[in-house]
């Protein structure tokens, strides 16, 4: 049974559709899942023992480790309970894609926060057209 079990939850882990990123409390990616692969462009080889910094922008960079550091730190986040932030993120060829991600934390028995787990999902068709959208709208409205 238990053997079932495990195999279960590494297939889900894995082979799920969204994303599933797991970084340990330094910012190290250690588990990288086949959609990971997908959306970003990075292998499972090219992502496990790199930082984050791989998909996040030259220019959120900061705010996003403060953040990070900050939840490390205090064991707490505004996104752990299932609270979806969008963000822009980066493909390996240099091309800023929508994500939306939710994360969870691991904790020890002392409360220590050992790492964290994304899951994410690639929203940029839906954020393009939502732009073009507005962009429509306002020039109905103002043209």
């Amino acid at each position: 049974m238990t053997s079932d079990v495990d195999r279960f939850y590494r297939t889900l882990v894995r082979e799920a559709p969204d994303a599933i990123i797991y970084a340990d409390a330094q910012g190290t990616i250690t588990f990288w899942n086949r959609a990971a692969e997908r959306i970003f462009g990075f292998s499972e080889s090219e992502a496990v023992g790199k930082s984050l910094d791989i998909i996040i922008p030259e220019t959120l960079r900061k705010r996003h480790w403060d953040g990070f550091a900050e939840t490390i730190r205090t064991g707490k986040t505004r996104y752990g309970g299932g609270d979806v932030l969008a963000v822009p993120a980066l493909r390996k060829d240099g091309t800023r894609i929508s994500i939306e991600f939710t994360i969870l934390p691991f904790i020890d028995r002392t409360r220590r926060i050992l790492g964290m787990a994304a899951i994410l999902r690639d929203v940029t068709q839906r954020f393009e057209e939502l732009k073009r959208l507005r962009a429509e709208a306002a020039t109905h409205v103002f043209g």
